[in-house]
């Protein structure tokens, strides 16, 4: 499924952009924007994006207002949730919202989930804390959601590990584990589990998840 070239989206801080992957029978909407070290062309976002509209869900990705600026730091947290505000006003009404992200887009999607009125949140690499510094907890982000949550962790993530999380989430809080993913769900070279697998844990995760929790009979 081939994504449109991208849609210009207004913001209180400058111009984003949308590009969408569109599924022929949508049954769900999953909106994600991107981390605050790169763009909505990492491994994961690109996985999703090419394999779930096939499944029937429509995946857009949010390119925030600094990245598509050409800035290489990210803007101030709040900056992100306005972005993705004008992200969901954007698209418009249709099929139930799933909203997401990686990284920093987690944390924005964990915090904007219920005022946009999304049915669920996905949180790709959530950075539980800063590298090395597991003292600085932003749980309570995750915890305060209010919606069905999936969290995908790479097993080798510095940024919160799976056994770094508490043994027992509040219902309506899924962990999955992604085999031998760091942060960016890369796989080392030599690892027993191939990078093309590790990716495909992370779609099947989140189709599984989409149609066990979230939407249901849907998803096609």
């Amino acid at each position: 499924m081939s994504a449109d070239e991208g849609t210009v989206v207004d913001t209180p801080h400058g111009p984003g952009r949308l590009v969408i992957s569109r599924a022929e029978a949508e049954g769900v909407r999953l909106l994600l924007s991107h981390g605050a070290g790169a763009g909505i062309d990492t491994r994961d976002l690109e996985a999703l994006a090419d394999a779930l509209p096939r499944q029937g869900v429509t995946v857009a990705r949010f390119e925030q207002p600094w990245r598509r600026a050409g800035r290489k730091v990210a803007s101030p947290p709040p900056t992100l949730d306005d972005g993705l505000r004008a992200a969901v006003a954007a698209l418009g009404p249709g099929a139930p919202l799933v909203v997401g992200g990686r990284s920093a887009g987690a944390r924005s999607a964990a915090r904007c989930a219920s005022e946009v009125g999304a049915v669920g949140c996905l949180a790709l690499a959530f950075p539980l804390h800063p590298p090395g510094k597991p003292e600085r907890s932003r749980l309570h982000e995750l915890l305060g959601c209010g919606v069905p949550t999936l969290v995908l962790q790479g097993e080798r993530d510095t940024m919160g590990r799976p056994e770094e999380f508490p043994d027992r989430l509040p219902d309506g809080i899924v962990l999955a584990v992604v085999p031998g993913g760091d942060h960016g769900f890369a796989t080392l070279r030599r690892a027993e589990v191939s990078q093309e697998v590790a990716l495909a844990v992370l779609v099947e995760s989140t189709l599984e998840w989409l149609v066990r929790d979230v939407v249901g009979s849907d998803v096609p």
